[in-house]
């Protein structure tokens, strides 16, 4: 039997980093976002010779190991091991041999949340391949202890409650953990002036959040004025964004847009840097009406919101720079997982 799942990335619209703890165990965090069609795959072949086999295309790596309760969590496809040993702690099963392939659309550090939604791209084949009951709420938490407690790697929680719903969410993020997913209904033309006024554009530089997230936890546990008050205004624009798309405000949304990105430089050092500044002189000067960067910052992908009328013109001013831009459309649909029976036992 073969098991496959998908999971996709996301756009951080608006209050990006207000789900990051402390800040929302004490103020609590408010997060807008949607998810494009760019994916996590996973793949899961049973087999027969007793051996677990690892091929994660984005670590560059293939590892095989004796079916055991547990893999060596050493910085080799981490994120496959943190999956298999939770799984396999959390629930009575014996090991068994099966051989696991995953890739991702974008690269890793693109600020698309790559990671977490490979973690819960993987948790969901295991779903699918062992049957666990588990619903959307209970994978997307699931996923974010593996990645954050379980493998100790830093970041917010925003990621892997839009890869397992899928679509525009207004998701909440209380203390104790609490979090709740408000999927927004978003009428077919608004969406579309979305998918035309916005430019997604790859700075050529993937980077590690951890730095930048970091800094960022350490401001808000120290109490640093600004970026405290900064992360509430940006928190606030996650409410203000949401009634802009509903309505189908374009104005709102750019300007809330450009606003959150000056806040988002107050919270840590290394947000923007001189790389990510010159894109944004570039497409600014070439129509863009606002942007930010995706995810933590730091490198990655960058949101320009452009009137269509101009979009060919800033995507061609970006062409004289080192990356690219990447074209994309919104998607409705989370993690999803089948298995496919009329084939035989594989063993690779």
């Amino acid at each position: 039997m073969i098991i496959r799942s998908k999971a996709p990335l996301r756009l951080g619209l608006a209050g990006g980093g207000s789900d990051v703890s402390p800040y929302s165990d004490i103020y609590g965090g408010l997060v807008l976002n949607a998810t494009i069609n760019l994916y996590a795959y996973c793949t899961i072949e049973e087999r027969s010779d007793g051996l677990i086999a690892i091929d994660s295309y984005d670590d560059g790596c293939k590892l095989e190991y004796p079916a055991s309760q547990e893999l060596p969590v050493d910085g080799h496809a981490d994120l496959v091991k943190g999956v298999y040993n939770r799984v396999m702690r959390d629930y009575p099963f014996s090991p068994r041999a099966f051989r696991i392939i995953t890739y991702n659309d974008a690269p890793a550090g693109s600020g698309l949340g790559t990671s977490s939604t490979m973690v819960v791209c993987i948790l969901k084949a295991f779903v699918e391949w062992l049957s666990l009951p588990m619903g959307d709420y209970e994978i997307a938490r699931l996923a974010y202890e593996i990645e954050r407690l379980d493998l100790g790697l830093s970041g917010g929680k925003q990621d892997q409650y839009a890869a397992a719903f899928g679509g525009f969410n207004f998701i909440e993020f209380l203390p104790d953990d609490r979090v709740i997913v408000n999927p927004l209904k978003v009428k077919r033309w608004i969406t579309d002036e979305l998918e035309a006024g916005l430019l997604l554009y790859f700075t050529g530089k993937s980077r590690s959040s951890a730095r930048i997230i970091d800094e960022q936890r350490r401001n808000t546990s120290s109490g640093k004025a600004e970026a405290i008050e900064a992360m509430h205004r940006i928190k606030q624009s996650a409410v203000d964004m949401k009634a802009a798309i509903l309505k189908g405000d374009m104005q709102s949304f750019s300007e809330i847009l450009g606003s959150s990105w000056e806040q988002k430089k107050k919270m840590a050092e290394g947000i923007s840097n001189p790389a990510i500044q010159h894109a944004f002189d570039v497409a600014m000067a070439a129509g863009a009406r606002a942007g930010k960067v995706s995810g933590a910052g730091g490198g990655g992908f960058i949101i320009f919101y452009v009137d269509p009328a101009d979009k060919k013109r800033v995507e061609e001013a970006l062409k004289s720079l080192d990356g690219f831009v990447l074209p994309f459309l919104f998607t409705d649909g989370g993690a999803h997982g089948w298995k496919i029976y009329d084939t035989d036992t594989v063993n690779k």
